[in-house]
């Protein structure tokens, strides 16, 4: 069970950790000039970003329960997909929380 927790709170860390990273970079790609000449160049990139970005984020959320429920740790990658979606859920309501508490 303590096995499960670690992993579950490292990969809802991991995903958390490079949502950060891409939605900083995101913004302050906007703060400069990027995008700022009209080409096609742009959408490209950010569905490429955006396609890595759910393959990414879905094997750290994913890849190990499915490896451990193949490898017939059903009940244990069961465990760790709620655990890892839960902390997630946590750190969205906490992030949440704190956007209401910055806008008010």
């Amino acid at each position: 069970m303590k096995e499960t927790i670690k992993y579950a709170l490292l990969d809802s860390l991991g995903t958390t950790a490079y949502i950060a990273l891409i939605a900083s970079f995101m913004y302050f790609v906007e703060k400069g000039s990027f995008g700022a000449g009209k080409t096609v160049f742009v959408p490209i990139a950010m569905l490429m970003l955006f396609v890595f970005s759910a393959a990414f984020t879905g094997t750290l959320v994913f890849g190990r329960p499915i490896v451990w429920y193949l490898n017939g740790r059903k009940q244990e990658a069961l465990s760790l997909l709620f655990y890892t979606l839960g902390i997630f859920l946590a750190i969205t309501i906490i992030v949440f929380l704190l956007l209401i508490l910055l806008i008010v």
